[in-house]
C-alpha cells in the first residue's frame, strides 16, 4: 500500500477527549456520524444500480454472487450471504461469503490473513469461480491486499468484478468493474471502521441482496413468498399470508402451508383446486 494514499477512514476523529465525555455525550456523536452515513449512500445510488444490474443478469443466467472480504467487511459479506436463503429460499451456493482466515475468523481475528494477495483466488477456486459469476471485494480501506489480490485475479480471469469502499481514489477501484465508493469522513473513534463504514457496507449489501431477488421473482408484492419456515414465527407469518391470498381459516392455511413449505406453492395449490 502506498503511503500516498490518503485514506478518511484513518483520519482523525473529529471529536476529542472522548473518555471526558458523558454517556451521553458519546452517543449524541455516534449518533451524528451515524446520520450521515444514509445521505453519503444517496448520493451514489446510480453507482449501485449499475453494479445491480449486472450481478442480476448473471444470476438470471445461473451466475452466483461472491463476497470475499477481511475483518468486518468479511464478515458483513457472509450475514447477507447467509440471510438469503432463508429470506428468499434461494440454495446456499447462490449467494457466497468468504472472508480471510477462513471460517474460523468469523468469531476470532486470524493474524495477517488480510495481508495474502493470493487466498483469495485461492479460496474462490474452491468454489469452481467462473466467468459466470459475480465477485464483490468488501474493504472499507480499500486497499486489503486479500481483496485486491482476488478481484485482480478474477479480472485477469474475465470474471466481472465490483467493490463496496469508503476511500476515494483507493486502489481496489483499478481491478472493480463496478465500484461503489462511499466516502464517509472519519470515524467517531478515529480508525474504527466497524463503525460508520460498516454500517455503510451493511446497508449497501442489504441494497445489492435485496434488489436482485426482488428482480429475481423472489418477493411477490412485498411478501417474502419463499421464505424459509424455520420456526414458528415464519410459520405464523406464512399462515397470515397465505389466509390473506385465499379464503382459509387459520388452521387450513397452517396446515397448507406445511404441506407445500412455502406461500408461493401453497397459493399455487389452492388456486389450481379452486
Amino acid at each position: 500500500m502506498s503511503d500516498k494514499l490518503k485514506r478518511t477512514t484513518e483520519s482523525d476523529s473529529l471529536y476529542r477527549h472522548l473518555e471526558k465525555k458523558t454517556t451521553l455525550e458519546l452517543l449524541t456523536g455516534i449518533n451524528n456520524e451515524d446520520q450521515k452515513v444514509a445521505v453519503a449512500i444517496s448520493h451514489i445510488l446510480p453507482d449501485i444500480e449499475k453494479l445491480i444490474d449486472v450481478v442480476y443478469a448473471r444470476m438470471e443466467s445461473s451466475g452466483r454472487l461472491i463476497y470475499i472480504g477481511a475483518g468486518t467487511s468479511g464478515r458483513l459479506g457472509i450475514v447477507d450471504a447467509s440471510e438469503c436463503p432463508p429470506t428468499f429460499g434461494v440454495p446456499h451456493d447462490l449467494v457466497i461469503g468468504l472472508m480471510a482466515g477462513g471460517d474460523s475468523a468469523i468469531r476470532k481475528a486470524v493474524e495477517f490473513a488480510e495481508d495474502d494477495t493470493s487466498q483469495a483466488m485461492i479460496d474462490l477456486e474452491e468454489y469452481s469461480v467462473s466467468e459466470n459469476d459475480f465477485v464483490i471485494g468488501i474493504a472499507a480501506s480499500g486497499s486489503t491486499p486479500y481483496v485486491i489480490g482476488g478481484l485482480d485475479a478474477c479480472q485477469k480471469k474475465g470474471i466481472t468484478t465490483g467493490c463496496i469502499i469508503c476511500n476515494a481514489n483507493a486502489p481496489i477501484v483499478t481491478y472493480s468493474d463496478y465500484p461503489i465508493v462511499c466516502t464517509l469522513g472519519p470515524e467517531f473513534v478515529t480508525g474504527s471502521t466497524r463503525m460508520k463504514a460498516g454500517t455503510a457496507q451493511k446497508l449497501i449489501l442489504n441494497m445489492i441482496s435485496t434488489a436482485v431477488m426482488i428482480k429475481l421473482g423472489r418477493v411477490i408484492d412485498n411478501k417474502m413468498v419463499d421464505m424459509q419456515l424455520s420456526n414458528n414465527k415464519l410459520v405464523d407469518r406464512g399462515t397470515q399470508m397465505l389466509m390473506n391470498q385465499t379464503n382459509l381459516s387459520y388452521e387450513a392455511a397452517e396446515k397448507l402451508l406445511l404441506k407445500y413449505g412455502s406461500v408461493r406453492k401453497a397459493v399455487d395449490e389452492f388456486n389450481s383446486n379452486n
